[in-house]
């Protein structure tokens, strides 16, 4: 028989995943009337949440609303409608009521004060059980049985719940250890649900790197380089900061920054190039008047780092990069310092991004985020199909498609049947 909520409510709620837009989910829906009971597949919820705050919790950005709804790309007027339940400055209000502070970063970048997630999550969790959400880890969903109810593997066995309506906000397939594998694509694609194929977002690049550079270079960073491309349109999209080379190729946040657009050219051509400016606080014809000075016995790298303040790896990649008669060139070599070519063969694995891009897409879902195919059914967060860069835009979109899709399911509810 289905196990059945502990609660004497009317109506049973079934959230399945307890990170950030579950756990709104379920917030918003635990009110009189309604029972709601968390499923996670982890020993306890908001394990990626956790961690992705141990380098400091960047929970939402303070730029202009317009500028904010951009960054979600050609999901901008979707994404734009769950914001309008819950945008950043309601987020802010939000994370205040739960006695957590925050301040804004010199980026503009959104922060608790004391930089941590776990004193937010622990606030969140008491008021969810203050509310009377139930809660249940190690419950791995499993799709379906013949009756309709929702198949669990916990710790007791096999085990069916019956619910009214259902929540599924569990993740996109990056960060496998932490409970997002992507196992619920093929799920719901066995519903005639239209999911797009999940791909790697915010994530590091391959380049085929010489094995001196590997060896020599490897996990040093990038600093202050300006990187650019042009996209299939012709615009040409540049960002400033840092990264880091790698065994593989480029990670760090300047790559994450760029990271759609680059994924984009690789599956149109199979490979894609980024253009790094080196030197992006001398002009071009500074550096040329430096390296046409006559050397006095200096060698090219002493040149090249008191003439145009480059470090150790970027000379080592400006000879990884150009050819021989373009680095015996002043002209050449400072047009290659300024726009140096670095060619980006693939991404790394899915398992390895922050994030991903693809999931169920817009038009399997009706406007409160329900499955056309499958009524009494929301999804919420990652696993919808959109993306967008780090610096808070994600968290903020997970929280705000959570509420969305709690407020469609209590809609739902109280439809006349």
């Amino acid at each position: 028989m289905p196990s059945k909520p502990n609660q004497t409510s009317s109506r049973h709620v079934a959230v399945i995943g307890g990170g950030p837009a579950g756990l709104m989910a379920a917030e918003t829906l635990a009110r009189p009337g309604i029972a709601v009971s968390i499923y996670d597949a982890m020993p306890s919820v908001g394990r990626k949440f956790l961690l992705a705050g141990v380098g400091g919790m960047n929970i939402t950005h303070s730029e202009p609303r317009p500028d904010f709804v951009k960054r979600y790309r050609e999901a901008s007027p979707w994404v734009e409608d769950w914001l309008s339940g819950l945008d950043a400055d309601a987020l802010r209000q939000w994370i205040h009521g739960l006695g957590v502070n925050t301040f804004i970063g010199s980026s503009g970048r959104v922060f608790p004060t004391d930089m941590k997630a776990a004193p937010l999550l622990r606030a969140w969790l008491r008021r969810l059980r203050d509310r009377e959400a139930a809660i249940h880890t190690r419950h791995r969903w499993q799709g379906w049985n013949a009756d309709g109810n929702l198949l669990f593997e916990s710790p007791e066995g096999s085990k069916a719940v019956a619910a009214d309506a259902v929540v599924l906000a569990l993740g996109g397939g990056s960060w496998r250890r932490l409970g997002s594998d992507g196992a619920w694509v093929s799920l719901l694609r066995q519903r005639q649900v239209l999911v797009r194929d999940l791909l790697p977002a915010n994530c590091g690049f391959n380049t085929p790197w010489s094995p001196y550079l590997r060896q020599r270079f490897s996990g040093q960073p990038l600093k202050q380089v300006i990187a650019s491309l042009r996209t299939e349109e012709g615009l040409t999209i540049e960002r400033r900061g840092e990264c880091v080379l790698t065994q593989h190729g480029l990670e760090g946040s300047l790559i994450y920054a760029l990271s759609a657009e680059l994924r984009d050219q690789l599956v149109e051509r199979d490979e894609a190039s980024l253009t790094l400016d080196l030197a992006p606080d001398r002009h071009i014809d500074q550096l040329t008047a430096a390296l046409e000075k006559p050397r006095r016995g200096q060698s090219l790298a002493s040149v090249l780092r008191k003439g145009a303040g480059l470090d150790p790896l970027k000379i080592a990649l400006l000879h990884e990069c150009l050819d021989n008669t373009c680095i015996e060139q002043p002209a050449s070599l400072a047009a290659g310092i300024k726009a140096l070519p670095v060619r980006l063969t693939d991404t790394r694995p899915l398992d390895e991004a922050i994030s991903t891009a693809g999931g169920v897409q817009q038009h399997a879902l009706d406007s409160h985020l329900m499955l056309r195919s499958v009524p009494g059914v929301f999804c919420a967060g990652e696993m919808l199909d959109w993306e967008a860069p780090t610096g808070g835009y994600l968290l903020t979109a997970c929280f705000a498609s959570g509420r969305h899709a709690g407020e469609g399911v209590i809609s739902w509810l109280d439809r006349p049947v």
